[in-house]
């Protein structure tokens, strides 16, 4: 039997060969593949360059008119709870120093129209936002806490309402330092201050002097504030 060397050599580099001609065909379609994915990258690159240009100025300004409509809405609450409770503890105390009112406590129940109102401002204003800022959420449940834990205290503590005065204004203390911070605004922290030292008047102050730490502390901590605030609001929209 003779065998054929010349074609078994030829058929193992014919299949040689191919076998490099399949490789070098898929390592050709690696490397069209790869180029193909870097230039989508560049492309995504400078469009992402691009849009962070275009996108930039409009950012800022949202941003500027997230903090206008939550220095505007600051500026809101603070003088409606501030000339609700300067109305309802100064009346509460006039009725009950001047006049033989057996229940001059009653005047609180104007807080109830007030927390409808207040509530109702806040859920229009917050269907028109169109995202909330981290700042903007740990602001608003910060007031929602606040009005809870009043709410429950006033439950507990209904039967002796002249021991709820120190405690309420240690409690506002805390929101009230909370929005100074988030909004940047001195007046607000200053008020906080105030309200822990009239807290102090409040309690061992006596009967004469006691009842007038809350419409003072109102003063300081909510009004002046809230017409300052209000002013650099429109100081800002003009």
């Amino acid at each position: 039997m003779i065998i054929n060397y010349s074609n078994i050599n030829l058929k193992i580099i014919a299949k040689i060969l191919g076998l490099y001609n399949k490789l070098l065909y898929i390592c050709n379609i690696f490397i069209v593949f790869n180029h193909s994915l870097i230039k989508v990258n560049i492309i995504m690159e400078n469009n992402e360059k691009l849009m962070t240009g275009e996108e930039s100025l409009k950012i800022i300004t949202d941003m500027i008119n997230k903090t206008k409509t939550n220095i505007r809405q600051s500026s809101f609450h603070l003088l409606l709870w501030g000339w609700l409770i300067f109305f309802c503890s100064l009346s509460d105390y006039l009725l009950w120093k001047f006049t033989e009112f057996a229940s001059p406590w009653y005047v609180w129940y104007f807080v109830i129209p007030g927390v409808i109102v207040s509530l109702a401002y806040g859920f229009i204003k917050g269907r028109k936002e169109r995202a909330w800022t981290y700042a903007t959420m740990l602001y608003v449940w910060c007031w929602i806490g606040f009005m809870f834990s009043a709410l429950f205290l006033f439950i507990i503590e209904w039967r002796s309402m002249q021991s709820i005065a120190p405690l309420i204004l240690t409690l506002a203390a805390m929101p009230t330092l909370f929005s100074g911070c988030i909004l940047k605004f001195r007046p607000l922290i200053i008020g906080a201050a105030t309200f822990l030292i009239l807290a102090l008047v409040a309690h061992f102050g006596g009967p004469e002097i006691a009842p007038l730490a809350v419409p003072v502390a109102m003063l300081t901590g909510y009004l002046i504030p809230g017409y300052m605030l209000k002013k650099r609001y429109d100081y800002d929209t003009v």
